[in-house]
Parts: C-alpha cells; structure tokens; sequence
C-alpha cells in the first residue's frame, strides 16, 4: 500500500490522483480512467488480503454480482483489476463510481436530523437494498458510514464488499463480517447474511438518524452480546412530531426473530406512505402476515414505548 503514489497507472488505464480514504482492509483512491477519460473512485486492497488468492477471488465474483446492480441510490462497480509488480506483490483494486457529497456519518455528529429527512434517508436505503436482494445480494456492512449525501440524494457505498445471500462470510480476521453494533443479534450466534441481516442494520441506521443513537451501542462483538442482553428495550418516544408507522416500521426492523421484520422493499413503501400520505400500495405493503409490533413485555424485545436507551458510537 506504501508503495503507491499519485501517477501510478493501475492496469495501463487508471491513473491514481490522490487519495482520499482508508480503513483497515483498503485505501481509495481517485483516479483518472484513461480509457473512457473520467474520474473514478479506486479501492485498492492492502496487500495482506490481495497476497491471498482465496480472498482475491472472493472480492473479484463480489465486484462482479455488484456491477449487476443499477440503482439510482447505489454507488456504481465498474471494473476489478489485478497488477504484478516486479517484486511479486499483487494489487487488487475495485473500480467504482466517484461521489461527491458528505457521509451520513459525518452528517451525524452535528445531530440527528429531523424525522422527514431522516425518512427520506431511510427510503433510498430501503429502495436500494431492495434491489440488490432482488438480485440475491446482501450488503453486510449498512451504516451511517457506508451511506453518501449526495445532491441527488443517499448513495449505499461498498456493494462492492457484498455477498450473495446465504453465503459463508467472514472478516480478514476470520471472524463475523461487519460493525458490531448495527450487526443482526442471529449473526452472532452463526447464522449466514440474509435479506433480514440488512434489514435489521437498516433499522439501526434509520433509529441513528433518528435519535442520534445507536440503539444496542458496541465497539465489539463481546460488547454487543452484553447489550443485546443488558440494555431496554429501544423506542422513539422522544422524537418530536415522529409518526407512529415511522417508529413501528423502524422498531419492526429491530425485530430479534429474522422472520419477523419486514423486507426492504416493504420497509421503502411503508416509508414513503407517510411521505406521500394516501398511496394505497404503500398504505398495504406491511401487509397482516408483517404485523407490526405491540408492546413488548420483556427487556429484549423492541417497543414503540419506554426510554431511549443510551448509547454511543
């Protein structure tokens, strides 16, 4: 990773510029594809995962079930590539769609934002989730992080890193993938990624932008057993002016039992039913078989009543 610099050319046709973000599995560049003479965003692989073919491959069959997704709240794969350096070292790199904008993370930290904004954040999550599960793919990893403002609105960021639904997954370290306190209670007993795991994150992220708050706050997976365990119940209460289906859509999301949250898709429309009041395909799609939950009687489950827990990031 060290030995990049701005003017390399990746694959005689990405040229990196600057860099612009890193983590601990990544850095991203912007780069100049010379080729189709635009400006796009590389995500370039530390090296002690592109050393290893098996996870080489993993993020090249990723990248490609990715580029299948055309959403306008998705952001766009648009090639994978590989380069050998003299010295054996491999690169490996996403090509994706450059956006401009500020992530929702950072939105965040001034506040949460008013319920319509909130809303409207939590619909183009749920729309565009909805498309990738229609596609069997599951994202893994929805957070404040991963979500761009944009001026066309929410762009869902790293489908690139996604999965198809029901596959094993794990992270660089072997463990389960993903941030601990927006990670589905089920994935820590085991269970595989499915529609219903980033259903759940989504509902955390929608309470986050809510509340300002992550509902079951976690820094580890030890951390988010204990609170799982431990903290009440969460609610909405305290939003001002919050409609009743916004919170019980949200809450429903939260749900313990996978089976009982809805899907994205019926998540979107309930959504949007209260943006557009009197849309009857909206009004319907949490339909009896999605009941929407009542008050709970036991410190684990989730309610529309009670305190906001308290949490942190």
């Amino acid at each position: 990773m060290a030995a990049l610099q701005p003017g390399r050319l990746l694959a005689r046709r990405y040229r990196l510029l600057d860099q612009i973000g890193a983590g601990g599995m990544s850095v991203i560049w912007r780069a100049r594809d010379e080729v189709l003479n635009r400006v796009v965003a590389v995500k370039v692989l530390a090296p002690s995962l592109a050393a290893d073919a098996r996870f080489r491959d993993m993020v090249r069959e990723e990248a490609r079930s990715a580029a299948q997704l055309v959403h306008p709240h998705v952001t766009s794969v648009h090639d994978y590539g590989e380069t050998l350096a003299p010295d054996g070292e491999i690169t490996s790199f996403v090509v994706m769609e450059l956006l401009e904008g500020e992530e929702l993370e950072d939105r965040l930290s001034e506040g949460p934002l008013p319920w319509p904004a909130a809303v409207e954040v939590g619909i183009q999550v749920a729309e565009a989730l909805a498309a990738a599960h229609r596609l069997g793919i599951v994202h893994r990893d929805i957070t404040p992080a991963n979500v761009m403002m944009t001026k066309v609105g929410a762009k869902v960021l790293d489908f690139g890193i996604a999965t198809q639904a029901g596959t094993p997954d794990e992270d660089e370290d072997g463990g389960t993938f993903g941030t601990p306190a927006y990670v589905a209670p089920e994935r820590l007993d085991g269970a595989p990624a499915q529609p219903a795991t980033d259903v759940y994150s989504l509902g955390v992220l929608l309470y986050e932008t809510l509340t300002g708050q992550v509902p079951y706050p976690a820094d580890t997976w030890e951390e988010l057993g204990a609170a799982l365990q431990d903290q009440r119940a969460p609610s909405l209460e305290g939003v001002p002016g919050l409609p009743p289906v916004v919170a019980r859509t949200c809450l429903r999301c939260l749900a313990r039992d996978p089976h009982e949250r809805p899907s994205a898709h019926q998540v979107a429309a309930a959504l949007r039913d209260q943006m557009l009041p009197g849309d009857p395909q909206a009004a319907t799609m949490l339909s009896p078989t999605v009941t929407l939950p009542a008050l709970a009687t036991s410190p684990g489950a989730a309610t529309a009543t009670g305190e906001v827990a308290s949490a942190g990031r």
